[in-house]
């Protein structure tokens, strides 16, 4: 076990690049090795990492989603929104809420209480940005399909926020805990709309000092100091740091001139790339393999339909919204990665269902390493089907002399 914390860092960022490596090699995004180095090194396989280490890397996890969820909110010109329409929208509503029904159902039908059944099936609709984002970004994807990812991504937080809220108040009237106008509605409105003031403001405020400070280093600066303060600030009231930091990208870049924007996306990407690989090395540590074992039925209905859910959901929106067979067929396989989020509601429910806890933290955590080892791979695949990523040719061998 490694107890100094900078050689911990140290061997989380060589052992990602190695395993980055190999898993390019059989053709899968680099992503999933990092969760592969990172799930070898962790308790659950070497030991090399402990938990109460894992615990003290939780700053690094705060913010590179802080950074991803920046970025993603950067892509949201005005302009985006007139081309795109209501479709991003509906298909984050209708591929959440399917999820979310499919899984209440099969779960009901495998004789689960409905308590239990309600709580579980709204964490299905989860979907984590991460993931996605890293491949976009590895491949450099461009097109309909991957504009529309970005955007469904970042509203899916909102729609489970809203989805969860009701179940879990719904499970709590049944319980006999009351059914509370404030679970009902006043609880996900305030979070979901104090998260988007509070970014908004802070957009508004950080596109002032960029127009004075040019250089660089200066804007860098600024940038890390505004999504620190980003994230410090949903963790003092409560609200999600991912419609947060989503809210200040996206009313930040429609404050500032396009060149400004693509020098802030610009610097980001340089700075970024071992700030998400830790991140996803931490991610893969916290997965643990002793879970397995213990999920049974409820977790392969929970799996499996959670697939179906959001892969009919979005080819249902997308078909009600006109857009075109590719994004159909393959946009819904971009949204199969799941993480923090689900993880986080995992323990929100145990104060709602406090007898079912434990079967619901078990679940999250197999489907967590279900979902985020097959999810880059998967992701991958619907961008190269969409025709939005093309694949590098392979260098010529030299001819030996």
């Amino acid at each position: 076990m490694i107890k100094n914390t900078l050689l911990a860092l140290c061997l989380m960022i060589f052992c990602g690049m190695a395993f980055g490596r190999l898993v390019k090699r059989i053709k899968l995004p680099n992503v999933t090795g990092y969760l592969l180095a990172g799930l070898m090194l962790g308790p659950s396989i070497t030991g090399l990492i402990s938990q109460e280490s894992l615990e003290g890397f939780s700053l690094i996890s705060n913010v590179a989603l802080g950074f991803i969820a920046f970025s993603i909110g950067n892509e949201f010109k005005l302009s985006y929104f007139r081309r795109m329409g209501r479709a991003p929208i509906v298909i984050a509503v209708l591929e959440s809420l399917a999820a979310v029904v499919l899984v209440l159902i099969g779960l009901l039908l495998a004789g689960f209480s409905l308590p239990f059944s309600l709580v579980l099936s709204a964490i299905s609709a989860a979907t984590a940005p991460a993931a996605t984002v890293m491949v976009i970004k590895q491949y450099r994807a461009k097109g309909p399909m991957t504009e529309t990812l970005l955007s469904v991504v970042a509203i899916d937080d909102a729609t489970t926020l809203i989805y969860f809220s009701l179940c879990v108040a719904i499970a709590n009237a049944i319980e006999g805990r009351g059914l509370s106008v404030g679970q009902l509605v006043l609880e996900p409105v305030i979070e979901i709309l104090g998260g988007l003031a509070v970014g908004a403001v802070l957009g508004f405020i950080m596109s002032i000092p960029m127009k004075f400070f040019k250089k660089q280093g200066n804007r860098l600066s600024l940038v890390v100091g505004f999504i620190f303060l980003g994230v410090a600030l949903s963790q003092l009231v409560g609200f999600s740091s991912l419609l947060l930091l989503m809210a200040m990208g996206a009313v930040f870049c429609n404050m500032s001139p396009d060149s400004d924007t693509q020098d802030i996306n610009r610097i980001c990407d340089d700075f970024t790339p071992p700030l998400y690989m830790l991140f996803f090395v931490v991610s893969g540590a916290d997965l643990k393999l002793a879970v397995l074992p213990s999920i049974g039925l409820v977790g392969v209905l929970f799996i499996g339909l959670r697939i179906v859910g959001k892969i009919a959901g979005t080819y249902a929106g997308a078909a009600m919204c006109g857009s075109s067979p590719v994004v159909r067929k393959y946009l819904g396989l971009g949204l199969l990665p799941m993480a923090g989020v689900a993880i986080g509601l995992s323990l929100v429910a145990e104060g709602s269902v406090p007898q079912y806890a434990e079967t619901i933290r078990a679940v999250v955590l197999c489907s967590t390493l279900v979902f985020e080892l097959i999810g880059p791979g998967v992701s991958k695949l619907g961008l190269v089907k969409a025709g939005e990523i093309v694949e590098e040719p392979r260098k010529p061998k030299r001819a030996s002399a």
